[in-house]
């Protein structure tokens, strides 16, 4: 059987090379082709992200790069990354339903901005019909455990939350969980 493809994007204020990425990569590498990906705002040396139309077509053309590959795929990633594959899954494009897409790893979902519990991004949720994997802090200001399970209960489709105690947004010193959690995750998703 082939390998599945696990494609990762950061966060808005930081690249492709960010530590628990890096470490996920290092725990996955051999039972699957890991790619993280930067957006082209970073390629282009630029710190403000692009609206949401363009990254979403900036992650349709990483996936038309592996339309030659077998095997399933999972994407996701960290805060911003994680929450444009969900669009991208939910179809928010309109540019059709992703092939062999098995899952779906978002670490630090920006449910809300901070301070803001009434900005929700969660209109597309409920189209997602792929099994979903929510990593966050319990103390993370863009979205607290009970919010972020009441929003993804509109999700169709089977939703695991692991939840790092104490952890905020930037999830620092849990890297390795993390890779734990997505590792046990893609083997449960891509069998």
């Amino acid at each position: 059987m082939a390998k599945p493809t696990l494609l990762l994007y950061p966060g808005a204020g930081t690249g492709c090379d960010h530590p628990s990425l890096l470490v996920t990569e290092r725990r996955l590498s051999p039972k699957a082709l890991v790619e993280r990906r930067d957006f082209p705002y970073r390629r282009h040396g630029r710190t403000a992200p692009d609206r949401a139309p363009k990254l979403m077509a900036a992650i349709r053309d990483d996936l038309a790069g592996f339309s030659r590959r077998r095997g399933p795929i999972v994407m996701g990633g960290r805060s911003m990354g994680g929450r444009i594959t969900t669009m991208v899954a939910a179809d928010v494009d309109k540019m059709g339903a992703v092939g062999r897409l098995a899952g779906l790893v978002l670490v630090c979902y920006p449910l809300h901005p901070p301070g803001k519990p009434a900005t929700l991004r969660v209109e597309h949720l409920p189209q997602i019909s792929v099994p979903c994997l929510f990593i966050s802090g319990t103390r993370d200001p863009f979205g607290t455990p009970d919010e972020l399970e009441q929003w993804t209960a509109s999700i169709p489709a089977p939703v695991e939350h692991h939840w790092i105690e104490g952890g905020r947004h930037d999830l620092r010193g849990a890297d390795n969980e993390i890779a734990e959690r997505v590792a046990t995750f893609l083997g449960s998703v891509t069998r």
